[in-house]
């Protein structure tokens, strides 16, 4: 327990160490003007933060390291069945969740009642270091479900697990934030990881562009899967972000922030009845 509890405080570290220079960053060297006003979007989007916390705390006694520490302990998992170096393990286990989190986000697009739930992340009308960590909380638990399965799935090391939710959580907030890398090391840097520009198109209103760059962290799985869309059709100056039938405040209000994924579910019933009687 005191492992798990100080895993937990380094993470809470990172998040709020790498939140601050991204946040500097923005403010110094901005892509984009903004569209609306920050205040009332950061206290959603960080409100959001919040509620994710409690609903993971409340629902699961144990986050995905307790669980590593469980698999290996009970002796589960590929790993287990393997005598490779401990600096592998850790490697590879990193890799395969980063592979698992591209697929599971490819998913929550192209299955409508997981893109009920994602519409939450993409309704968010400016993309700053706020929209990396702006997750509705079901979506949440569903990723932690299938992290909790990987990891399982693998026997992956308890420091290969907590490494990747440090990669990930550091990566999504570098990769929404709205700053302005210099184009040649925006090439270099996105033959690796994924950039700000490569996952801006990602929430462009275009959904061609909305499915495409669905990458986190690495960026080879895009180029593998063939996902990858270099650059927006309107430029990154002139691109619209969000989804294009909520270009209204109501994005940056907790409340209909929370609300969107029943909304879009009712539609969908609705629309389904109507579609069955005629």
């Amino acid at each position: 327990m005191q492992v798990i509890e100080s895993e937990a405080l380094v993470r809470l570290a990172a998040f709020g160490g790498i939140f601050a220079v991204m946040a500097v960053w923005e403010l110094a060297m901005p892509r984009r003007e903004r569209v609306q006003p920050r205040g009332r979007r950061w206290l959603t989007n960080l409100a959001m933060v919040a509620i994710d916390t409690l609903a993971l705390r409340l629902l699961f006694p144990i986050l995905a390291v307790g669980v590593a520490m469980e698999a290996s302990a009970q002796g589960w998992g590929l790993f287990a069945l393997t005598a490779l170096p401990s600096w592998l393990e850790v490697a590879l286990a990193v890799i395969a969740l980063d592979l698992a989190i591209y697929a599971q986000h490819v998913a929550f697009h192209k299955v409508p009642i997981l893109w009920a739930v994602h519409k939450v992340h993409h309704a968010d009308r400016d993309i700053d270091v706020t929209t990396g960590i702006r997750f509705h909380p079901v979506e949440i638990c569903l990723s932690m479900l299938i992290k909790f399965a990987v990891v399982v799935a693998l026997g992956a090391p308890a420091l290969g697990v907590f490494l990747f939710e440090v990669l990930l959580n550091g990566t999504a907030m570098f990769n929404h934030a709205n700053l302005r890398l210099p184009a040649p090391v925006d090439r270099i840097v996105r033959l690796l990881v994924v950039t700000p520009d490569m996952h801006r198109v990602h929430h462009s209103v275009r959904m061609a562009e909305t499915d495409s760059n669905y990458g986190f962290n690495l960026s080879v799985w895009d180029r593998l899967f063939a996902t990858y869309v270099p650059q927006p059709r309107d430029g990154h100056l002139g691109m619209r972000i969000g989804l294009a039938d909520c270009q209204t405040d109501e994005p940056s209000r907790l409340g209909w922030s929370l609300l969107l994924p029943f909304r879009h579910l009712g539609r969908s019933l609705r629309t389904r009845k109507t579609s069955s009687e005629s």
